[in-house]
């Protein structure tokens, strides 16, 4: 299968994943705010986040009835894991409002990213949503504590492949098995894998895989292992679907992802073909390479990049992306003086997707020269990118993706919430 198709296919089972995306997003209804605008919605769709959080303090102190300001100032919270001010601020935001589904689903998320699962059971219980509600069965059959961590304090693991994607050997219930990794993922099983390892399904919710409809099964792994460490007590999720195959034809036993790297520091050592997990309180690497990090939905990572000096935006962070390098639209493509192939369109759906390439893209000062990647003719709800600016609530004007990554060592720090980047580093344990 050539790597244009592979992208697409495993763009499709994506859709599968995009079920535990973020909950009550704000829709985008202007592009870009002008650099000097004042109003703090705007600059929140813009990305300036501090900006906005200043004008929604400054509205709450004038308004202290304004919910809308409270709720917007714990999500920008939530964005940047300052647990402490979003449980303040969407607590205030509730109380204001009660109607108000998407400051409840935040502040459940907010819970669930500090591990607090059962005080996340009311609040997901009382949004009315089906996949909220089956979220809560989820996390109320959760007993004792949740993401226990035993053994090494940290380990490397070493890729058995880079290719279609970086994968590592792990261990389900004792048994060894081979992962993707995917920043964009959560931790999902195969089904055959979770049958195997005697998982119980205690919940459901629907989703699309390879443009059919399957259906996601939520339960709790009791041990999963990695490299010198191991993780008791975990929810996970699996669905009866086909994954890219790895370079043997076998299928992958599922996808490690950010509801598990967020647990740990973690670095995709891509350069040394490694992946590294150590204690969130180690240090990050120093130095000029550190750019911010925000954390939409459940796990989607996102920070600033620039597209042939188009930028800064916020772009998405998304290393699943088989065959290429970057996705946008064909609107930001030609903002930012890509060369767009308009002769060999990829249909998809019905929407015209065409071969670009960035004559450089940069992350700080990672940058990447001749890029290649996609842009779609129009803007589509959940694609990774500026396909989730709705979802999220501000602009997104690209997907940074696998092909990008492979010269670079990236390390994820959630606490400090910043990307460091580096070019061929190998950090040690």
């Amino acid at each position: 299968m050539s790597p244009t198709h592979e992208s697409f296919g495993r763009r499709a089972f994506l859709a599968a994943a995009a079920m535990t995306a973020a909950a009550g997003a704000i829709p985008v209804t202007t592009g870009v705010a002008a650099a000097a605008a004042k109003d703090p919605d705007q600059l929140f769709e813009q990305g300036a986040f501090d900006e906005a959080a200043r004008g929604y303090r400054r509205l709450l102190g004038e308004e202290p009835e304004n919910a809308h300001a409270a709720a917007q100032l714990g999500y920008i919270a939530l964005l940047g894991n300052r647990f402490g001010a979003a449980e303040r601020y969407l607590s205030t935001a509730i109380k204001l409002d009660p109607a108000d589904v998407a400051a409840r689903q935040r502040l459940a998320e907010c819970y669930v990213r500090q591990d607090k699962l059962a005080a996340a059971v009311p609040l997901l219980e009382q949004t009315g949503r089906p996949r909220d509600a089956a979220y809560a069965t989820l996390y109320r059959h959760v007993t004792g504590t949740p993401w226990q961590l035993h053994g090494a304090r940290s380990t490397r693991v070493p890729f058995v492949t880079m290719e279609p994607l970086p994968a590592v050997k792990a261990e389900v219930n004792g048994r060894e098995k081979t992962f993707y990794l995917d920043t964009y993922a959560t931790l999902d099983l195969a089904q055959e894998v979770a049958e195997e390892a005697g998982l119980r399904s205690l919940a459901t919710v629907s989703g699309v895989a390879s443009n059919s409809p399957v259906t996601i099964h939520l339960g709790i792994l009791e041990s999963f292992r990695i490299g010198g460490i191991e993780v008791r007590n975990l929810p996970v999720q699996w669905i009866d679907a086909r994954r890219p195959p790895l370079p043997d034809g076998s299928q992958p036993a599922g996808v490690l992802g950010t509801t598990l790297f967020y647990h740990f520091l973690t670095t995709m050592d891509y350069a040394g073909q490694a992946l590294l997990l150590r204690g969130r309180s180690a240090a990050s690497p120093a130095g000029s390479g550190r750019i911010p990090l925000w954390l939409a939905g459940d796990h989607y990572p996102c920070t600033l990049g620039s597209l042939n000096g188009y930028g800064p935006g916020i772009v998405t962070l998304d290393t699943g992306g088989l065959g290429h390098g970057l996705d946008t639209t064909v609107e930001y493509a030609e903002r930012a003086g890509l060369a767009v192939d308009y002769d060999h369109p990829v249909d998809r759906n019905g929407v015209a997707f065409y071969p670009v390439t960035a004559d450089r893209m940069s992350l700080g000062r990672a940058v990447g020269r001749n890029v290649k990647g996609f842009a779609s003719a129009k803007t589509i709800p959940g694609q990774p990118g500026p396909g989730q600016a709705d979802m999220f609530g501000f602009e997104i004007i690209a997907n940074f993706t696998h092909e990008f990554f492979k010269p670079f060592t990236l390390t994820f720090d959630y606490t400090a919430m910043r990307v460091s980047i580096t070019g061929g580093g190998r950090p040690r344990p």
